[in-house]
């Protein structure tokens, strides 16, 4: 039987019948009810539309999340922050349908760790040269894994993975706000697949978006440990790139001697000896036989 991996995910929190590695390969699990987790469990609002569109805003209406299946387009999540309530978002990032879940749930769960820590985390704005806010730090764990630097247009800086199928994109341009906001052309673009024109997946985020948040998605990415998926449900993997493994379910363990004394003492009695039928060993003496 196939070892796991230090890393792989226990076995009893696994749903799925396969491993997908590398997991920027991996795709939508169709399930959103994670990536909303982190902020419900901070009170936010939850309501829907009458197209089923889900919409979870903060308490003080400075950050929204827009779950939005019947959207204008394919950016499934949508989460953007505000300075003032009736002003343009401050922020804006989008991940699109095929998105592995997961990486929305890193987003969602450092966001939630940065409205408990108020305005000045959770709206702060990169700051180059600064030791907590740099945007440089965002890209430090995807080198720590190995991913290199390229230079794809003059205008854009990428770092790309080992197996050149996933690449953060960071534009040096000034991006227009409202276009980062609605469209692909953002600061940050991040995806997955042979082409960025046509991707398996991707995410963007504007230019202010907070550091934080961005390292928490870059660190998921280039997590080592495969994702969990089911092999029958082709958009939660990648055809042809990614690599399955079957999940070995772990075999039980061997019994220690308390299971044994306890089996043993659950065992019903034996019957007493002299309830138990036996035959006799002794041969039967011979019938008489006919008189003459």
């Amino acid at each position: 039987m196939r070892q796991p991996e230090p890393h792989e995910p226990r076995h009893d929190e696994l749903d799925g019948d396969v491993f997908v590695t590398p997991r920027h390969l991996a795709g939508t699990t169709a399930v959103g009810d994670p990536g909303l987790e982190p902020l419900l469990a901070l009170g936010w609002e939850l309501r829907h539309d009458e197209l089923s569109n889900v919409f979870v805003t903060a308490p003080d209406r400075k950050v929204r999340l827009g779950y939005l299946p019947e959207g204008e387009d394919d950016g499934l999540w949508r989460i953007n922050a505000y300075n003032d309530l009736f002003a343009p978002p401050v922020w804006g990032v989008c991940f699109n349908g095929d998105c592995p879940t997961e990486f929305v749930t890193a987003f969602t769960t450092a966001l939630a760790r940065a409205y408990e820590q108020g305005p000045d985390a959770y709206l702060a704005p990169p700051d180059p040269g600064t030791a907590d806010r740099d945007p440089f730090l965002a890209v430090v764990p995807l080198i720590d894994r190995g991913w290199q630097f390229d230079r794809p247009h003059r205008n854009v800086f990428a770092i790309r993975s080992p197996d050149k199928l996933a690449c953060l994109e960071f534009t040096t341009d000034n991006p227009d706000p409202e276009a980062e906001l609605t469209t692909r052309d953002a600061r940050w673009h991040l995806w997955a697949g042979e082409s960025a024109a046509r991707p398996a997946w991707y995410a963007t985020a504007s230019t202010d978006t907070p550091v934080p948040l961005l390292t928490a998605v870059t660190e998921c990415v280039s997590d080592p440990a495969p994702l969990p998926r089911w092999r029958e449900e082709t958009h939660s993997y990648v055809r042809g790139l990614a690599r399955l493994t079957p999940i070995v379910p772990p075999r039980p363990p061997a019994p220690t001697p308390l299971d044994v004394r306890r089996a043993a003492s659950r065992r019903p009695a034996a019957l007493p000896v002299s309830s138990v039928p036996r035959r006799s060993t002794t041969s039967r003496p011979a019938l008489p036989g006919p008189r003459r």
